[in-house]
């Protein structure tokens, strides 16, 4: 029964979604590399051709959410231009050129009875992604999981309800092109909050992992609620450190692109820690860089003494993932002591040092428990399509699966192929 014949509550349509995408799921785990390849190919030259229409409904949703009064940050990320319709266009192109992971032998091995073991690569299932303002995830989520072998169902938020339904119709024109069924992509038909519920109970056992793509509140719901596995990061509570062996040009430059390039990602930074030998040399000139970019300083009594028009740092901020340009400044008396404060305050997301001592690089990359150490580079390349992923489903934190960006490869599980020549156990 197609979706359109459903009738009845949230839940009766949920659950047609997931059985859909079950089905779907299995028709793209049999599916050829070249097939998914296809697919990709033809979605990202729907997505350039039509990028009027995308971005005529990216329009309406910017005019909706603006009447809402929604904050600046949010704005931002709802955004689309032609610039950023580009960069869908070309992660989608990206990762149609990936390497397939499906059917990959990740190791294998003969044992001494002569039964030869291979670990072999095999997708997830069906992927639920919940999300909130990102057009963008449309694209990405759907070709990650196209290119993995899962199906995937999107809810997106009702802020970015248009731009997300252009942008799965360019979707859905290539797995037509490649013979696949449009269940292998569904967009949730419905802005109600209750169909995040049903995805969160697992739509009777047809979700296999949750991948939850916005603020803190969505984020912490998904992660209490949810039946299934779940990919995710709560927080990006980033810190950048300034060692004593800092450069002072790359801290000046690394430091301003953390913090000012895009606030209101997850990967931008919120605090800086700067060690007290450079303080006077490296503090004021990488705070007034930060400040002729129009961001707002909270420091501690330390850095008060060095740059008194900054406000006063409480302990709040040290907790504090901003999203917006405001960072806090602290002084540390050591190495030892700015792991310590990470350690204690860090959503284990992204962290970066700038040094040019490697055995500080190797204690902080040793002694420090986030999914992504930086050296000497801006945190805001935490980010799948920077790491070579061509693009991201998520950012994870946890430690069972995935940790950091979640590309391809995260979005597969395997299973153990065992070739033997009649041996039995004794």
């Amino acid at each position: 029964m197609s979706l359109a014949e459903v009738q009845g509550s949230i839940s009766d349509i949920m659950n047609a979604i997931g059985r859909n995408a079950r089905l779907g799921a299995r028709a793209l785990a049999l599916a050829t590399a070249q097939q998914k390849q296809m697919a990709l190919t033809v979605a990202a030259g729907a997505i350039n051709a039509h990028r009027k229409a995308i971005l005529q409904a990216n329009s309406k949703d910017m005019a909706l959410a603006e009447a809402k009064g929604i904050s600046k940050a949010f704005l931002d990320r709802l955004l689309l231009t032609d610039a950023r319709i580009d960069g869908i266009v070309a992660a989608v192109k990206t990762i149609a050129e990936l390497p397939d992971p499906v059917g990959a032998t990740i190791a294998e091995w003969d044992r001494p009875n002569g039964l030869h073991i291979e670990r072999v690569r095999t997708p997830l299932g069906v992927i639920g992604v919940i999300f909130e303002s990102r057009p963008n995830v449309t694209a990405d989520a759907g070709a990650l999981c196209i290119k993995s072998g899962n199906a995937v169902i999107l809810r997106g938020g009702s802020d970015s309800f248009h731009s997300s339904k252009a942008i799965v119709d360019c979707m859905l024109d290539g797995l037509h092109a490649a013979g696949l069924p449009v269940e292998c992509i569904q967009l949730v038909p419905t802005t109600d909050r209750a169909a995040v519920g049903e995805m969160l109970g697992g739509l009777g056992g047809n979700i296999d992992v949750i991948v939850p793509r916005g603020g803190k509140t969505l984020v912490a719901r998904v992660q209490e609620e949810a039946r299934v596995p779940v990919f995710a990061h709560l927080e990006g509570l980033v810190h950048v450190y300034i060692d004593k062996s800092a450069d002072l040009e790359k801290a000046v430059n690394v430091t301003v692109n953390a913090k000012m390039r895009r606030t209101g990602i997850c990967g931008a930074a919120e605090t800086l820690l700067v060690h007290r030998d450079v303080a006077a040399t490296h503090l004021k000139p990488v705070v007034d860089a930060l400040v002729a970019k129009g961001c707002e300083i909270r420091g501690d009594a330390a850095v008060m003494a060095l740059f008194p028009e900054a406000r006063p740092a409480v302990e709040e901020d040290w907790k504090t993932e901003y999203e917006d340009a405001i960072i806090s400044v602290k002084v540390v008396d050591s190495l030892h002591a700015a792991i310590a404060h990470i350690e204690h305050y860090s959503s284990h997301h992204t962290e970066a040092i700038i040094a040019e001592d490697p055995a500080a690089v190797e204690k902080f990359f040793n002694q420090i428990d986030s999914a992504i150490l930086v050296h000497n580079a801006s945190t805001q390349f935490a980010d799948g399509g920077e790491f070579g992923f061509g693009g991201e489903i998520g950012i994870a934190t946890g430690k069972m699966h995935a940790r950091g960006p979640v590309g391809v490869e995260q979005l597969t599980s395997f299973k153990y192929h065992v070739r033997g020549n009649g041996q039995t156990r004794p």
